[in-house]
């Protein structure tokens, strides 16, 4: 039987792989790795983070075929994905490996592998649909990310900035990063002169997650100097915002 489904990565738990070693390892082991487009190849030597999952499997009479997914995120923000077919069909039974740029194609090679004609094939739109990792929201760029969100969260003069959780998981995961200003709502103004800003610093971490803190920059203060407060969420930023222009001058922590 023939049943499409997902499962974690079929790597060894306790031997993780950098993104370089996996594709590696995978074109090391793939009969036709020399058919690679070369575009796609270079595109994946700025790959940050990796997913490998089994998507569907068929045994029967001794015979047996696996199809894995191999997802690699890049620093532009997208992804790439590569197919591989693994059988043991062949004259001799030993096992084989092959790779495909796309699902058609893999689709195209299952078909030809020497497996019981009243077995369905697999449902290839879920295979289609699966997306282990999911498309980024920003275009990071790799930097010295750890040690920006360490100087955001010391620049930061709001008692209700995000906490050492928060800060830890960043010192600890963050590799990548990209800053943009904020439009939108505006705040309501409080008093002519006053100057707002809103700035999301977008992180990626080591395990393809994305995490946002949102910098308000404002000039409400007793001596109208700039001053830097940082939150958790857009949300919790646009309301101190709105305090700020409410009740300008006043000390970070009476607001």
């Amino acid at each position: 039987m023939s049943v499409p489904y997902e499962t974690a990565a079929y790597e060894p738990a306790d031997s993780p792989e950098s993104p370089e070693e996996h594709l590696a390892r995978l074109l090391g082991r793939a009969l036709n790795s020399f058919e690679l487009p070369d575009e796609t190849l270079g595109r994946l030597d700025c790959a940050l983070a990796h997913d490998s999952s089994l998507h569907s499997a068929h045994h029967s009479a001794g015979l047996h075929r696996e199809t894995y997914r191999h997802t690699w995120l890049l620093a532009d923000g997208s992804a790439v994905t590569l197919w591989e077919l693994v059988h043991n069909t062949a004259p001799g039974g030993h096992l084989e490996h092959e790779v495909y740029v796309d699902a058609e194609e893999l689709r195209t090679a299952t078909a030809r592998l020497p497996l019981p004609s009243d077995t369905p094939d697999f449902e290839l739109p879920a295979l289609a649909q699966s997306s282990p990792v999911p498309e980024p929201r920003h275009a990071y760029a790799p930097d010295d990310s750890a040690d920006h969100a360490r100087r955001l969260l010391r620049r930061a003069e709001n008692p209700d900035r995000p906490g050492s959780d928060l800060a830890t998981l960043l010192l600890d995961s963050a590799f990548a990063h990209q800053i943009t200003q904020a439009f939108g709502r505006p705040c309501r103004a409080g008093q002519a002169g006053l100057c707002f800003s809103l700035y999301e610093h977008a992180f990626l971490l080591r395990d393809g997650r994305e995490l946002s803190l949102w910098e308000v920059e404002h000039t409400a203060t007793p001596d109208g100097r700039h001053m830097c407060e940082v939150y958790a969420s857009e949300e919790a930023a646009r309301e101190a915002m709105e305090r700020r222009a409410a009740r300008p001058g006043q000390p970070a922590d009476t607001v």
